[in-house]
C-alpha cells in the first residue's frame, strides 16, 4: 500500500533457481515496491513472502546511501585483504568493469551520483548473493556500461554449476532482452495485478500483442453485451420495474466488473515546419573544456579539434561516447547554445531547433502552474493528422487524464515532467529535434510510444542516449564520441562502437596509444580495395538494406494512395496530370532503391 491507493493486490509469485526475471510497467505502477517486498525490505500488508533457510539475498535500491567516512575500497570490499579479492577474476572483472576510473581510496561520501551507483552495484556483485535485485541498475551506466553489465550476468549464471537467481527492474529493453529469460509486467491499471511471460524482453512485446488480440474480441463480445443491457435500462422507470430483479442485477454486475482502462499514451505527430536544404553544419569547429572560472586556454582539454560535420534535411543521427566526451556539448553547439573556440556553426534559414535536455528541473520555473495551463502558454489549439486539437485534448492524447492536467507540476512524477517536456518542445512545430537521454524516467509503454512517433518524424533528428534499443530502433546512423576531439562515422552501429572501444582499452593496457579516427573515415581495408567485408560492414549493409526495404514499403503504400486518387478524380485531367507526375517521381525514386539494394545486398552476402 501506498497511502490509500493499492499498488499491489492477492499475487503470488515465486523465483526459482536460475531465473533471470525482468519487471516493467508504467511508471507508479509498484515495480520498486514489488521488488522491495520480495527482497524482504518491505512488509506486505497482508499474505506473507517466504524465503528457503540460508538465503542470502541483495539488493540494488534506488537510494544509494553511503556512510560517512567509507571510502570506495570500504563500500566494495569492506575488510578484505587486497590478496584476496586482487586474484579472483571474477572480481577483477567487476573492478575493471565499473570502478576502472575510481580510485579505491576516495572519499565514497565526495562522489557524484552516478559514481556512487556504480560502486553500490559493484560491491553487490562482488558479494556474490544467491538472489540478487536490481532496481534500475543501467542508470548512470553508459553504452559500454550496460553491454558490459549484461555480458557479466549472463556469465554469471551460466557458469558450471552457478546457482541463485536475478530479478531486475529497467526500462532498458535492449538489456532485458540480453539478460532475462522472463518478464512481470505489474499492470498499473488499478487491479494491483502482476502477470507473466515466458522469455526476455522481444517475446514479451509478441505475447503481450497476443494476448491483446485475444482480449479484443472478447471485449467485442462484452461490450455487445453491455450495450443490450443499458439500452435495457434506459426504457424508462416503469419498463424497468417491471422486469425481472436478475435482469437488473446482471446488467449491474457487467457494469460494475467493467475493468479499468489502461492509461491512454499516443504520442501524436503535429506539424512540422518545411525544413530548406541547408540544415546545420559544423565548418572546422574547435572547442575546449572550459576551466574552472569559465575561460578556455590552450592547456585546456579539447573536445572538438577541427571537426567539420554537415546536416541535411531528414538525417537521423545518434550519438554515442565515453563520458565527457562532448556529447551533451555537442548538442549545445548545434541549438546555438554554445559557441565553438574556432570555426562556426552554419544554420539554414528555415531552421526552428527544439532541444530537450536532460535538466527536468527546468520545470521548476513554472512547478506552481498546473499540466494544461503549462501547455496553453504555448498554444492552445495545435494541428495534429489535420485535425485541430485543443491544449486539453492533445494533454490527454499524452498520457495526462483530466485529473492528472490539473496537477501542479511541482506534482508530477518523474516521467510525467519528462513527457511535458516533450510536449513543450513538440507544440511548436520544430523541424529539427535534439533529444539528449530522452529515455530517462520513462516506462517502455511511453518510450514506445515515444518511438513510434519518431519513427514519422519529417525533420531532421539528433539523439545522445545509452538506450542501445532507442538508437538502433529511430536513427538511420550513429557517430562517436571518443574522446579523441573527433567524430567517428559508425556504419556498424553501437556494435562497432563496442567493438572500437574494446580495442582502444586493450591498446593502452598493452601500452600503445589508440589511432585517431574521424567522422566518415572508412575501417581499414587493403591497397587493391578488394579485401573481404569487415562484421561491421556487413551489419551495416544489413541495417540499409532494412532502411530501402522499408522505403520501398511506404513508396507501395504511396503508389496505391496516388492510383485511388486518380480513380476517384478520373474526369479531373489537371488533377490526373499532376497525379501521374507523382507516381513518375515515386517511380524513379523506387527504381534507384532497387539497383541501390542489389549493390549493398552483395556486402551483406
Amino acid at each position: 500500500m501506498a497511502g490509500t491507493r493499492t499498488l499491489l493486490d492477492g499475487i503470488s509469485l515465486g523465483i526459482d533457481d536460475g531465473d533471470r526475471i525482468g519487471v516493467v510497467g508504467p511508471n507508479g505502477a509498484g515495480k520498486s515496491t514489488l521488488m522491495r517486498l520480495l527482497s524482504g525490505k518491505l512488509t506486505p500488508d497482508d499474505g506473507r513472502v517466504t524465503q528457503v533457510g540460508g538465503l542470502s539475498v541483495g539488493m540494488l535500491d534506488q537510494r544509494d546511501e553511503v556512510v560517512p567516512g567509507q571510502t570506495v575500497r570500504d563500500v566494495v570490499f569492506g575488510d578484505a585483504e587486497e590478496h584476496t579479492w586482487a586474484t579472483d577474476a571474477k572480481i577483477r572483472s567487476v573492478h575493471m568493469g565499473l570502478l576502472g576510473d575510481l580510485d579505491l581510496d576516495q572519499d565514497a561520501d565526495a562522489l557524484s551520483g552516478g559514481q556512487r551507483r556504480r560502486v553500490a552495484l559493484a560491491a553487490l556483485l562482488v558479494a556474490e548473493h544467491d538472489v540478487i535485485f536490481l532496481d534500475e541498475p543501467t542508470n548512470h551506466l553508459d553504452v559500454e556500461g550496460v553491454a558490459w553489465l549484461a555480458e557479466h550476468l549472463r556469465e554469471r549464471y551460466a557458469r558450471q554449476g552457478a546457482r541463485g537467481a536475478l530479478v531486475v527492474v529497467t526500462h532498458d529493453r535492449w538489456f532485458l532482452d540480453a539478460v532475462c529469460t522472463r518478464m512481470w509486467e505489474v499492470t498499473g491499471d488499478g487491479s494491483g495485478a502482476v502477470e507473466g511471460y515466458e522469455g526476455g524482453y522481444a517475446a514479451y512485446v509478441l505475447t503481450r500483442a497476443e494476448r491483446a488480440r485475444a482480449a479484443s474480441v472478447t471485449a467485442e463480445k462484452r461490450n455487445n453485451l453491455l450495450r443490450k443491457e443499458l439500452a435495457w435500462l434506459q426504457r424508462g422507470a416503469p419498463a424497468r420495474t417491471s422486469k425481472p430483479k436478475f435482469r437488473l442485477d446482471a446488467a449491474a454486475a457487467l457494469i460494475a466488473d467493467e475493468p479499468a482502462p489502461r492509461d491512454p499514451l499516443e504520442l501524436t505527430r503535429m506539424a512540422t515546419k518545411r525544413l530548406g536544404k541547408d540544415v546545420l553544419d559544423l565548418e572546422g569547429v574547435t572547442l575546449r573544456v572550459p576551466n574552472a572560472d569559465g575561460s578556455a586556454n590552450a592547456d585546456g582539454r579539447v573536445l572538438f579539434d577541427d571537426v567539420t560535420w554537415r546536416l541535411g534535411p531528414g538525417d537521423r543521427y545518434g550519438i554515442v561516447g565515453v563520458n565527457g566526451a562532448g556529447k551533451t556539448t555537442l548538442l549545445k553547439l548545434l541549438s546555438g547554445r554554445s559557441v565553438p573556440e574556432s570555426g562556426r556553426v552554419k544554420r539554414g534559414k528555415t531552421i526552428d531547433v527544439a532541444e530537450l535536455t536532460q535538466d527536468v528541473d527546468e520545470l521548476d520555473q513554472i512547478a506552481g502552474l498546473r499540466v494544461l495551463e503549462v501547455i496553453e502558454r504555448e498554444k492552445r489549439t495545435v494541428e495534429v493528422d489535420g485535425k485541430e486539437l485543443t491544449a486539453a485534448q492533445l494533454v490527454e492524447r499524452l498520457g495526462f487524464t483530466r485529473e492528472r492536467s490539473s496537477t501542479l507540476v511541482r506534482d508530477l512524477s518523474g516521467g510525467e515532467r519528462r513527457r511535458l517536456q516533450l510536449l513543450r518542445l513538440l507544440v511548436g512545430e520544430p523541424n529539427v529535434l535534439l533529444l539528449d537521454e530522452p529515455t530517462n524516467d520513462l516506462d517502455t509503454d511511453t518510450l514506445a510510444s515515444l518511438e513510434d512517433l519518431l519513427d514519422g518524424w519529417p525533420g531532421t533528428l539528433i539523439v545522445v542516449s545509452h538506450d542501445r534499443y532507442l538508437l538502433e530502433r529511430v536513427c538511420d546512423r550513429q557517430i562517436a564520441l571518443l574522446g579523441d576531439g573527433t567524430l567517428r562515422d559508425l556504419p556498424g552501429g553501437v556494435e562497432q562502437y563496442l567493438e572500437l572501444r574494446n580495442a582502444a582499452i586493450a591498446l593502452r593496457d598493452s601500452g600503445g596509444s589508440a589511432p585517431s579516427t574521424s567522422a566518415g573515415a572508412p575501417d581499414g581495408a587493403g591497397d587493391d580495395g578488394a579485401a573481404a567485408p569487415s562484421g561491421a560492414e556487413v551489419r551495416a549493409a544489413k541495417k540499409e538494406i532494412n532502411r530501402i526495404e522499408r522505403r520501398l514499403s511506404k513508396i507501395a503504400e504511396l503508389e496505391t494512395r496516388v492510383h485511388d486518387k486518380m480513380a476517384a478524380q478520373a474526369t479531373d485531367h489537371t488533377a490526373v496530370a499532376a497525379l501521374d507526375a507523382e507516381l513518375k517521381v515515386l517511380g524513379a525514386e523506387k527504381d534507384a532503391l532497387e539497383d541501390e539494394w542489389m549493390v549493398v545486398a552483395e556486402t551483406a552476402g
